[in-house]
C-alpha cells in the first residue's frame, strides 16, 4: 500500500480543510483576506517557490518575523516540503539570534522589514544562512533589497512539489526554549507530536468550526502557533492575525470582526481591563477567553467574570517540550479552583512525584512529570540534557506543584528558577552571566518578584566588589544593550552578601521572601 494513503502531517490539515470549506474565510491579516481555498493555493505556490530555492525534506528554515499572513503561509509551506521550521523570538538581540541559527544549522532565514537589520547582523555571525526571504507585514511595507520576496514566491507558476513521505518521527519544527541554562535548548517536535496536541486543544479547549479567533500573541511562540492557529485551521475556524497585542488595536478588532475567541497572558488581559476603550467597545460576540504562561490573579479573574459575564475562561498550562499543552482548567472551575492549572488534557498523562518518582499525597509538593504523544523527541544536538529530561521514563517539567483531593494541580515554584515575565521565559542564570560581565560585580542572583504589570518581574540582587561602585541604571543599561529587553532586570538591589546554606548553595527562596515586595 502507498504510505501516502494514510499520511497525516501538518501540511495535510490545511489542504483537507480547504476541501471541506473552500469558500469560508480562513485567514485575515490587515488588508489580506483568504478563503481556505485561497490560503491553500498560496501555500502550494510558496512551497513551489521555496523548492526552487533548494528547500526540501529536513531543510531547516528560520523565521524571525512579527505576526502576518505570510508567517502563517510559510509555516504550512515548509511542512508541505517536509522542511523544519525554526521560529525565533523577535525580541532577541542579534548575537542571541545568531546562536540559534548556528545551533539549528539553518540555511535560510525569513524576516520582515522591521527585523531585517537584526536578521542580517545575526546571519553574518558565522552562521550557515545563505538565503533570505522577505515577509510582508500586517500593514503595507516595502520589500528589502537583496531578499527573495514572499510575493514572488506566492506568484510561482510551477506545480506544487509532492509532499515527501513523512514518518511519525520526522521533524516539523525545532523550537528554542530558554530553559535554565545559559544556552537555549532546541525542542525537536515531530508532525505527529504537534497533531496529537491539536486534538487535545480542539477537545479540551473547545476550539470549534464556528469560532472567529483573534491571534495577537507572537506566532514564534508555540502557544499561539500550535494551541490556537494550528487547531483553528484544523477544525476550519476563521483566524484574524495581528502583530500588535495592545488594547488600542485589540479591542477595535474584536468589535470589527465579531471575535468569539481570544488568547492572551494575564498581562494583556489586565491591559484590556484598564483601557478606557474597554467599556465603550462592543465585545458582545466574545465567548471564549484563554490565558496561560502565568497564573491569573484571583481578583483579576473576578473582575473579568464581572465585566465579561458571557465569556468562559480557560487556563492552559504546558511548555515547549510538550508542544505545548499539558493541562487545562476550564470555565466551570476558574473561581472554584483559583490558581490551579487544572488536570491533564486528552492525550497527556500527568503525575506529581517526589525525587524517588513516587506520587505525592494531596497537599505535598512534588515535580510535575508527563507521558504523552505530544512530547518532543529530545533536545537538538544535546543528548545529555535530553537524557536528564526523560529520566525514569517520564518527561520532567521542572515545575514544582501540589495536587488536591480532586486531582487538580497547582504550580507552586519552578524547580530550576525559571522566571516568566509578561508571558516570556527568562532563565535566571542567563541574566546572571550577563551581569557578571560587569567588572564591578562580585556576586549576583536573579529572581522573579511579583509585579502588577508583568505578573513576575526580573530582579537582580548584586554584591559589589570592595572599593567599586555600581548603580541600578548601569546594570539595566548593560543588560538592555546585550539581551532582549524582556530579560533585563526591572529592579536591581545591592546587598552585602547573598544567603547560602552550609554547603554553599545559594538560597534563592530566601531572596524571594526578602525582596518579593520590592516597590
Amino acid at each position: 500500500m502507498d504510505p501516502a494513503i494514510r499520511r497525516q502531517t501538518i501540511a495535510d490539515l490545511l489542504h483537507r480543510t480547504a476541501k471541506r470549506y473552500p469558500a469560508k474565510t480562513g485567514l485575515v491579516c490587515g488588508g489580506t483576506r483568504w478563503t481556505f481555498a485561497e490560503f491553500d493555493a498560496v501555500v502550494d505556490r510558496v512551497a513551489a517557490g521555496l523548492s526552487r530555492l533548494g528547500v526540501g525534506h529536513a531543510s531547516r528554515v528560520a523565521v524571525l518575523a512579527r505576526n502576518s499572513h505570510a508567517f502563517a503561509a510559510m509555516r504550512f509551506a515548509l511542512a508541505r516540503l517536509g522542511a523544519v521550521l525554526v521560529p525565533i523570538n523577535f525580541m532577541l538581540k542579534a548575537e542571541e539570534v545568531a546562536y540559534i541559527l548556528k545551533h539549528a544549522g539553518a540555511q535560510m532565514l525569513a524576516t520582515d522589514t522591521g527585523l531585517a537589520n537584526t536578521a542580517r547582523a545575526a546571519a553574518a555571525m558565522d552562521t550557515d544562512v545563505k538565503q533570505f526571504v522577505w515577509l510582508p507585514s500586517e500593514e503595507a511595507s516595502q520589500p528589502v533589497a537583496g531578499m527573495t520576496s514572499f510575493e514572488d514566491l506566492a506568484a510561482t507558476q510551477a506545480p506544487a512539489p509532492d509532499t515527501p513521505q513523512l514518518g511519525s518521527f520526522d521533524l516539523a519544527q525545532i523550537v528554542y526554549t530558554s530553559g535554565t541554562e545559559s544556552s537555549p535548548k532546541g525542542a525537536m517536535l515531530t508532525h505527529d507530536a504537534v497533531l496529537w496536541q491539536y486534538a487535545s486543544c480542539a477537545v479540551d479547549a473547545n476550539i470549534a468550526h464556528g469560532d472567529v479567533m483573534l491571534h495577537a500573541l507572537p506566532l514564534y511562540h508555540c502557544a499561539q502557533l500550535d494551541v490556537f492557529l494550528g487547531p483553528a485551521i484544523y477544525v476550519g475556524a476563521t483566524s484574524i492575525v495581528t502583530a500588535k497585542p495592545t488594547p488600542d488595536n485589540l479591542l477595535p478588532l474584536i468589535a470589527k470582526h465579531g471575535i468569539t475567541s481570544f488568547f492572551a497572558p494575564p498581562t494583556v488581559w489586565i491591559s484590556l481591563l484598564r483601557s478606557p476603550l474597554f467599556d465603550t467597545t462592543d465585545l458582545g460576540t466574545l465567548r471564549k477567553g484563554y490565558y496561560g504562561a502565568s497564573i491569573m490573579p484571583v481578583e483579576v479573574l473576578k473582575e473579568l467574570a464581572r465585566r465579561l459575564p458571557d465569556v468562559g475562561f480557560w487556563n492552559l498550562y504546558g511548555q515547549t517540550e510538550i508542544a505545548p499543552l499539558a493541562t487545562m482548567l476550564g470555565p466551570q472551575d476558574q473561581l472554584r479552583k483559583p490558581g490551579s492549572c487544572g488536570r491533564a488534557v486528552l492525550n497527556v498523562e500527568t503525575r506529581v512525584v517526589d525525587e524517588g518518582m513516587r506520587d505525592v499525597k494531596p497537599g505535598e509538593v512534588g515535580e510535575i512529570v508527563h507521558r504523552s504523544p505530544h512530547l518532543m523527541l529530545g533536545y537538538f544536538h544535546d543528548d545529555e540534557r535530553t537524557k536528564a529530561a526523560f529520566e525514569g521514563g517520564w518527561f520532567h517539567s521542572g515545575d514544582l506543584a501540589t495536587l488536591d483531593e480532586e486531582g487538580f494541580i497547582t504550580v507552586v515554584d519552578r524547580k530550576k528558577d525559571m522566571i516568566k515575565s509578561g508571558g516570556e521565559n527568562v532563565a535566571s542564570r542567563e541574566v546572571e552571566e550577563m551581569i557578571y560581565r560587569l567588572p564591578q560585580v562580585s556576586e549576583v542572583a536573579v529572581i522573579g518578584v511579583p509585579d502588577p504589570k508583568w505578573v513576575e518581574a526580573v530582579a537582580a540582587v548584586i554584591v559589589v566588589k570592595a572599593g567599586q561602585s555600581l548603580t541600578e541604571q548601569e546594570v539595566i543599561d548593560h543588560c538592555n544593550k546585550h539581551m532582549a529587553v524582556f530579560k533585563a532586570p526591572k529592579r536591581v538591589v545591592f546587598a552585602e552578601a547573598l544567603p547560602k546554606n552550609p554547603s554553599g548553595k545559594l538560597l534563592k527562596r530566601e531572596l524571594r521572601e526578602r525582596y518579593g515586595r520590592l516597590p
